[in-house]
Parts: structure tokens; sequence; C-alpha cells
């Protein structure tokens, strides 16, 4: 089942760029060498942006938390990147309260079991 209202999910620039493909974010770093070697870059961080709207259409999900805030949810999904390289990857997104489209938190490489 795709994440309700992935149609409109809303992938904030500066969380792409600034952090999920930042080699110099001190957390995001970790991410950006995952996410480089499947071709996506923070110059081109509209590409993994459009992807990650697919999986959030395409993927399953469920519920994870929810919050004051609103209703986490994990979905996972195979990405394909840019260099033709494939993962598995984990997204989260949250359906704030009162809303009904997803608005992305953040995605990493699914562990292998």
């Amino acid at each position: 089942m795709p994440i309700p209202g992935a149609d409109r999910a809303v992938v904030e620039p500066r969380k792409l760029r600034d952090y999920l493909l930042s080699s110099a974010h001190s957390v995001g770093r970790f991410k950006a060498a995952f996410f480089a070697s499947l071709g996506y870059t923070q110059d081109a961080w509209g590409v993994l942006s459009e992807d990650l709207r697919d999986l959030a259409a395409a993927g399953d999900v469920r519920p994870i938390e929810s919050t004051s805030f609103g209703q986490k949810v994990r979905g996972q999904g195979r990405l394909k990147g840019p260099s033709g390289k494939e993962a598995e990857v984990v997204t989260v997104w949250i359906i704030l309260t009162g809303a009904d489209f997803p608005r992305f938190v953040t995605a990493f490489p699914r562990a292998r079991p």
C-alpha cells in the first residue's frame, strides 16, 4: 500500500542538499556516501527528490509512531540511482495532524538480515 497522499508528497530541498547528500554534515555524511554510491549528487538533488516521491507512491508502508505532530510511517522499496545501481532503501515520512499528504523525514539503506 502506498503512503496516503503520496502524489502530493513534500520533500524539502534543504533536507536533501544540506543533510542527506552532504558529505560535510556530521550525521548526514554517512548517508551521503551511500546515496553517492547510487549516483546521487548534492548538485542534482532534484533527481533524488523525484525518486523518493516515486518510492512513496509505489512502496509498502506501515505506521511506526503517532506523535503530537502527526503520524509517522515507514516505507521501503528498491531505489535505482542515476548510476544504474540499485539498493533497498527505508524511508520515513510524517503526515502532519490535519494534513492529508506526507512530508519526507529521512531515508537510509535497508539493513540486510
